[in-house]
């Protein structure tokens, strides 16, 4: 895409995907039962709430301290990395598990399908210039690491598990310690390859 156009598009796609995504955790929020503290410990909700943020500030705010934050090359591709795994996982693992009204699947399909598509397609046609290093990978772990130790550390106190994955009391803690690691490593090797990616891009002048 010419580095002109794509400038010029970028804050339109970025507000209108911005809306989208806080727009859609709003929906879902409003048909969903439970309380609020597990709504927002789902990964999805926190992951599509990221690209809310983020767009919002390449949007609106690019020239803010935030701005400058969310529009990093680092920033962005680690964001691209948690939505790519959020639609992954429902796609692979968890869809079709509990019956859905007509609503609920409209939500589920934006968080989890028409948000990541749009997302990534931001991120491959119009992320900010930068250079990626291949220990960036190990940095962006922080956040799936501490989302799971909290996860399973409310869990065990409340006894509620967002994920059927995470569920030890269910499953057990040699199991569910297993599909952790298992995870972690997916974010690593997901990381590692978009790494290596944008680093081809660039080379090829397409970045």
């Amino acid at each position: 895409m010419d580095v002109h156009k794509k400038w010029k598009s970028q804050p339109i796609f970025a507000g209108m995907l911005a809306v989208l995504a806080i727009g859609s955790v709003i929906f879902q929020y409003v048909i969903a039962t439970g309380t609020t503290i597990n709504f927002l410990s789902f990964f999805t909700i926190q992951c599509n709430l990221l690209v809310g943020i983020c767009m919002t500030f390449a949007a609106f705010f690019p020239a803010s301290a935030g701005g400058r934050f969310f529009t990093s090359l680092s920033v962005q591709t680690a964001i691209a990395l948690y939505i790519f795994i959020v639609a992954l996982v429902y796609n692979t693992v968890l869809r079709g598990l509990y019956p859905m009204d007509a609503w609920n699947i409209l939500a589920d399909t934006m968080l989890h399908v028409v948000i990541p598509i749009l997302y990534l397609c931001y991120w491959l046609f119009m992320r900010p210039e930068g250079d990626l290093e291949y220990r960036n990978g190990i940095s962006w772990l922080v956040f799936p690491t501490v989302y799971l130790i909290y996860s399973m550390i409310r869990g065990s106190i409340v006894h509620w598990y967002p994920y059927p994955f995470l569920n030890a009391e269910k499953s057990g803690y040699g199991k569910v310690s297993i599909n952790i690691l298992v995870m972690i490593a997916v974010f690593l090797l997901a990381g590692l390859i978009l790494i290596a990616v944008t680093r081809s891009l660039k080379k090829k002048g397409t970045a």
